[in-house]
């Protein structure tokens, strides 16, 4: 294992000495590379997992893989299972639904006011006033459409394939962009990481949007410009924004971002179990392998998720 480093590795350990106490369990540094069976990664050395002659399955720590398969001696034969326990898909509405109230309630401008111990009084819109676009409608994005739809908010998506959700436009493919655009006033973006949706979050399509439109992006740091993200705050073209990713991660400190009277940082925890869960889950997945039962969720390369 190589997640959260050693001392996150104690906790893993725990976790599946509970749940698993058959699984030999060890850290990245202490096992020998042809002992290995599966491996639960999230940022590993380059080459080391084609270092292991054994190794039948690669688990990604969090939903992500980018920083797996980056390694040009990523061993594409193996299967790699992206972390998608039943929770996680849950955590990501809470998080979306969340950033999509703190921005409708202008969550940010009070939470200054408070810092500056000013009452200021003012009013907002209600959900049902403002239309959201989700970009990306696999698992996470059909739930967190379910749950802004309980709130009370109009949702409709753009995806790669036609999609079938209750109440939920579907506007499908690169010809759809532009209308789905025009009709969003809170666009939210959970696609996965590929060439194709690399640095999509810039101008040419932060000006399609309606002036004084929101953004949430909780899909990948790589798919978004910061600086145009950033200009556009400044600009009006956006209202606010609530980011959860970033590219580099951590987001260095002297970062302008952090400082943005309209923008609301998180440290990528948008969908993340906690490690009890991910052990379980992790644990699961291997005795269904043991018993020829793969899980559905393996790394495609052609797709880029």
């Amino acid at each position: 294992m190589k997640s959260g480093g050693r001392a996150g590795f104690e906790e893993w350990a725990e976790h599946f000495a509970e749940i698993a106490p058959a699984l030999n369990v060890k850290f990245w540094d202490d096992v020998s590379p042809d002992e290995v069976d599966f491996a639960v990664v999230w940022d590993p050395e380059p080459g080391r997992l084609a270092a292991m002659p054994r190794l039948r399955c690669i688990f990604g720590a969090g939903a992500g893989v980018d920083l797996i398969v980056r390694d040009p001696d990523f061993p594409a034969h193996i299967p790699l299972i992206r972390m998608t326990p039943p929770g996680a898909a849950q955590r990501m509405g809470d998080y979306v639904c969340w950033a999509a109230l703190h921005l409708l309630r202008a969550g940010r401008r009070m939470a200054l006011s408070q810092s500056r111990a000013a009452w200021e009084e003012f009013s907002c819109a209600s959900a049902p006033d403002i239309s959201v676009g989700i970009m990306g409608l696999g698992v996470m994005g059909a739930r967190t459409a379910a749950m802004l739809q309980g709130l009370g908010f109009p949702v409709h998506g753009w995806s790669r394939g036609a999609k079938q959700l209750p109440g939920v436009t579907d506007y499908v493919g690169d010809a759809a962009l532009d209308d789905f655009l025009a009709a969003t006033q809170l666009l939210v973006c959970l696609l996965p990481d590929t060439p194709a949706t690399r640095g999509i979050i810039a101008t040419p399509l932060l000006d399609k949007l309606p002036r004084g439109a929101m953004l949430i992006n909780a899909g990948r740091g790589a798919q978004q410009n910061l600086p145009d993200v950033l200009a556009a705050l400044d600009s009006g073209q956006l209202a606010g924004a609530v980011l959860d990713v970033f590219d580099p991660e951590p987001l260095a400190a002297a970062n302008p971002a952090w400082g943005h009277e309209k923008l609301t940082i998180t440290p990528h925890v948008a969908s993340l179990p906690p490690r009890r869960e991910r052990a379980a889950w992790v644990a699961q997945c291997i005795a269904g392998i043991e018993a020829g039962r793969w899980p559905e969720k393996i790394f495609n390369p052609e797709l880029g998720y």
